[in-house]
């Protein structure tokens, strides 16, 4: 059995920010996604895994489709998403906002399970 899938750095952009002015535009925002799929046998088969296109593609729909004051409310929304359409046990997601001057980022990290695993 897999022991997880990890996207590095998943360029989306997306409105989140207390400010009005920070929702204003979308913004340039990275993404760290590990995955712990829900896989009993691989069999060299995409259909036994977790498609990682398919779940970079739903993210990047996901957040450019919301409007968030907080990162950690996205990170949240984000992960209860992936766990509801992907067949996994459990899900990290660290969201990287690029808001202040003196940092390289901020970033909040959001991890969640299946309840029913």
């Amino acid at each position: 059995m897999i022991d997880r899938i990890h996207i590095e750095q998943l360029e989306v952009h997306g409105r989140v920010g207390v400010p009005d002015s920070e929702r204003a535009q979308p913004q340039r925002l990275t993404l760290n996604l590990t995955l712990w799929p829900k896989i009993a046998e691989l069999q060299d088969n995409l259909a036994n895994t977790v498609n990682y296109s398919a779940v970079a593609e739903c993210v990047k729909e996901f957040v450019s489709q919301h409007d968030y004051k907080l990162i950690e409310t996205l990170g949240e929304q984000i992960a209860a998403h992936l766990l509801a359409q992907f067949n996994l046990r459990k899900v990290e997601v660290e969201v990287r906002k690029f808001v202040l001057p003196d940092a390289n980022y901020v970033s909040v990290t959001a991890v969640r399970e299946d309840e029913a695993t």
